[in-house]
């Protein structure tokens, strides 16, 4: 097992870039070689993120260098395999993109080099043979995790799916629905059942239940807001099931014994038990043979460079957990 490890991140001035800055700093088996940002090239990295003033003397560079064994891939969507294809990183260096560029099967390779779906909780054991993983989308994560165990009993059918996210989930660069002014008690419903996340959900659902979809071209119908906060992910996913009370609390139960970061609770959720941790929380609650299945996370951390730690710890052959021992900001 290797037990150090130099990493570079691309696109290191945004906010997965920073949030993986803070993990990696902290994380004992990891040093950041070098930090990526054309457009912040030359400055202090703590002038961009600068609750690490004091904490990194790292500046951020607009060269790639490749004496490292892992690659961050914090870009844009599009611009992973962009970057990739105008650089030829060498073969061992270990690849974690946390854009969509690499989360289908149609799309999972570019070159020789291939690229596993990063879902600790689906796909574990491909995961620490890769060399390359796809780091699942945020409201992705959320879903997938709420419906899981449902999919592994081919219990799904028509599910319906009401999400909410923070601004941050946009990115760092200013839109009009970013802006402070516009958020501020405010909501929107926006890519209505369309949402771009929505085929990687029904891929890895698919895994586990093979017919979902196939007398149903939609069986994901999902309405994402935008809410008046700037972390986190709330969804509800609404089912219909034919099984007895007890037993699909054992599905879930059964599910998630073994994944440290997802757990099943019976109290009602709220955002604050898991923003700025790595942790899932999902609750069942059910009225006949409806069931509304809640589960939430932090965009930022669990849905985007959490979860891209928890993968590179995997990866390396670490603990899953190594460096993400993070405290809820609750109150």
């Amino acid at each position: 097992m290797i037990t150090n490890i130099r990493v570079g991140i691309a696109g290191a001035a945004g906010y997965t870039g920073g949030e993986l800055i803070r993990l990696l700093l902290r994380h004992p088996h990891v040093r950041i070689a070098w930090a990526h940002s054309h457009s912040q090239a030359g400055k202090p990295v703590s002038q961009t993120h600068d609750d690490l003033l004091g904490i990194t003397d790292l500046v951020f560079t607009d060269q790639f260098v490749w004496d490292i064994d892992l690659l961050f891939l914090c870009v844009g969507h599009g611009e992973a395999r962009k970057l990739l294809a105008a650089h030829e990183v060498p073969a061992p260096i270990r690849i974690i993109d946390l854009s969509q560029d690499f989360r289908l099967s149609s799309t999972a390779q570019i070159g020789q080099r291939n690229f596993v779906y990063g879902l600790p909780e689906l796909n574990r054991d491909a995961i620490r043979q890769a060399n390359g993983i796809a780091n699942p989308g945020c409201f992705a994560t959320a879903i997938q995790l709420a419906l899981l165990p449902l999919a592994k009993h081919h219990a799904l059918d028509t599910v319906y799916v009401t999400g909410i996210t923070g601004s941050t989930g946009a990115g760092q660069s200013p839109t009009a629905t970013s802006h402070f002014s516009w958020r501020a008690s405010n909501i929107q419903a926006y890519k209505t059942l369309n949402h771009q996340h929505l085929a990687e959900v029904t891929a890895s659902l698919q895994q586990l239940q093979p017919t979902l979809g196939k007398q149903n071209d939609m069986p994901i119908r999902f309405v994402p807001w935008r809410g008046d906060f700037p972390r986190g992910i709330f969804v509800t996913a609404q089912v219909s099931l034919d099984a007895f009370t007890e037993e699909i609390k054992q599905w879930y139960a059964d599910y998630y014994s073994a994944h440290l970061f997802t757990q099943v609770v019976d109290l009602p959720l709220h955002l604050k038990q898991v923003v700025n941790t790595n942790r899932c929380l999902i609750q069942l609650e059910q009225q006949g043979e409806y069931w509304a299945i809640h589960a939430a996370i932090d965009n930022l951390l669990k849905g985007a460079s959490g979860q891209a730690v928890q993968n590179m710890n995997l990866m390396f052959g670490w603990e899953e957990t190594i460096g993400l021992d993070l405290k809820a900001n609750y109150f």
